[in-house]
């Protein structure tokens, strides 16, 4: 039984939940093995970033359960078994004077607290992280001269810090220029298969996603279609509906780099 417990890292049973009167999850089932790379995707206004935030306890379900590593959320401490990149990492404040390596240093605050010093293993560790993501060149860089793509490769960098067993993408590559993306995908693939890394994606970019994820989940208040990658492309129906809506919603998104 307790091999059963430990296979889902993330248990999402029958949850349901509205914003004053307007139903935005229905009874969604979803859990996430260990070790799969999932791509959660849908329409702009499907619940998926309130999803999100029922995953990490910022909300609690109006109806059913989620659990984390096999305990309910609202009892879950072991915080640092999770990572978590928002796509407001992208915002980031251009003129803030860190450089890639003090930043992902800070991903280690909640471990050795915020006016410790770093000790020499973990200034190691942050240098291995910051390699992983292929931001090694740039370790001393300010990160406000860095890349919309390179930026986002550091806040991954300072989630994995803490070797998080889940990592949660919330659209990671908005704001990403098109060349970028792939090689963004190929770098979380590898922190997949390599690293063994559970993976929550949060996406519009249905074309670069399907080649890397394992799992597809397809939401829009309900849950449309929850299974592996290979199934999702073979339902026509479903991918040319996500298909159809995501890239319209990708165009919108990259309107402003055209």
């Amino acid at each position: 039984m307790e091999i059963e417990e430990q296979q889902y890292i993330v248990e999402i049973n029958q949850v349901s939940y509205q914003y004053s009167s307007r139903n935005v999850l229905e009874q969604i089932t979803m859990p996430i093995k260990k070790g799969a790379f999932l791509g959660l995707v849908g329409p702009n206004g499907s619940g998926k970033s309130t999803l999100i935030k029922l995953i990490l306890g910022l909300l609690k379900p109006d109806k059913g359960t989620v659990k984390l590593f096999g305990e309910p959320v609202d009892k879950f401490r072991s915080w640092d078994k999770i990572g978590f990149v928002s796509q407001k990492a992208n915002s980031f404040n251009s003129g803030f004077p860190a450089t890639v390596f003090e930043v992902v240093s800070m991903g280690l605050y909640g471990k050795v607290g915020l006016f410790r010093f770093l000790t020499k293993r973990h200034k190691e560790k942050v240098k291995e992280v910051i390699e992983s993501v292929g931001m090694g060149e740039f370790i001393h860089q300010n990160i406000g001269e860095l890349s919309g793509g390179q930026q986002q490769r550091v806040f991954i960098a300072r989630a994995l810090v803490s070797d998080p067993e889940l990592l949660i993408l919330d659209e990671p590559t908005v704001g990403v220029d098109v060349s970028s993306v792939r090689n963004f995908y190929d770098m979380l693939s590898k922190l997949n298969k390599i690293n063994g890394i559970t993976l929550l994606l949060v996406t519009h970019d249905m074309g670069a996603m399907t080649d890397h994820v394992t799992d597809v989940a397809c939401l829009n208040k309900h849950l449309h279609f929850h299974g592996n990658s290979k199934e999702f492309e073979d339902n026509k129906d479903l991918s040319e509906f996500y298909g159809h809506d995501v890239h319209m919603l990708t165009h919108n998104h990259s309107h402003g780099g055209h």
